[in-house]
């Protein structure tokens, strides 16, 4: 119940910034247009390029834009506020609390995504459904399927981006560590590119990184390309992923903790 009410404050306080809400949702419908129209010409030129239909590609621009802020695939998503509390030593106030750090964490973030994907994922699904034809599912098994590879998604991307946080307790600035981490998910996720147009080994190697399952395998639950037997392995992998990262997690945080230095004493 304790990490529940974390994760309901959390949800709540995103809510509040309902401006800034409306402005995401402008700021990826703009974005999903001028993406689509791209995707709409290469696949003119290349039609089932990475297995794809158009109407599949249409979808995928969609699904990025609906799960941008969700899955935090800029890098982000509130935990550069712990790389802060970190940076001023607040974090040992933190330590004091009758609470595990990563879950206190994980529990915040995961209301954070809910909102995300309420306020700026429904809205230009929604837009880029009615403008294009896109490839969405008709049954309630693939919508359900695709919801918990998006929380399975969300939980890959809250272990990497916690990782990145953690290493604050090495560096005096972790800002380019993040920087870096937000430009390797939007690469590697597919963000910019489905996975699947990838030539040859890079896109084998970068189907199987963890940031593959943070876009790449929800958008293909979505748009039918993982069914079946791929469907399970689907989810498995980004279950693995999400176990592993977690887990390595809780290590780097006990060797970060064992003994926390505030600086300036």
């Amino acid at each position: 119940m304790w990490y529940a009410a974390v994760a309901a404050g959390s949800f709540r306080r995103y809510a509040t910034y309902q401006i800034a809400t409306v402005a995401g949702v402008f700021t990826n419908t703009v974005f999903g247009f001028i993406v689509a129209y791209t995707y709409i010409a290469l696949w003119d030129e290349r039609p089932h390029l990475g297995g794809y239909d158009q109407a599949q590609a249409l979808t995928f621009v969609w699904t990025a834009q609906a799960l941008l802020a969700t899955a935090a695939l800029m890098g982000g998503g509130g935990l550069e506020e712990l790389q802060e509390r970190i940076r001023s030593g607040d974090i040992a106030v933190d330590l004091y609390r009758p609470a595990d750090l990563q879950l206190w964490w994980l529990s915040a973030d995961l209301g954070r995504a809910a909102l995300q994907l309420l306020g700026r994922g429904v809205a230009p699904m929604a837009v880029g459904a009615l403008a294009f034809p896109l490839a969405l599912p008709g049954d309630p098994l693939t919508w359900g399927c695709f919801l918990l590879s998006v929380l399975f998604g969300v939980l890959v991307s809250f272990a990497l981006r916690y990782l990145v946080a953690l290493a604050s307790f090495w560096l005096l600035d972790g800002s380019g560590l993040s920087l870096i981490s937000g430009l390797a998910c939007m690469f590697f996720s597919g963000m910019l590119l489905p996975l699947r147009v990838f030539p040859g080994g890079l896109g084998e190697v970068a189907q199987l990184l963890p940031w593959a399952a943070v876009l790449q395998t929800p958008a293909d639950v979505l748009v039918g390309a993982l069914s079946g037997g791929a469907l399970v392995r689907g989810l498995v992998f980004q279950a693995a992923w999400a176990v592993a990262l977690l887990a390595l997690g809780r290590l780097v945080q006990s060797a970060a903790t064992r003994k926390v230095v505030v600086h300036g004493g």
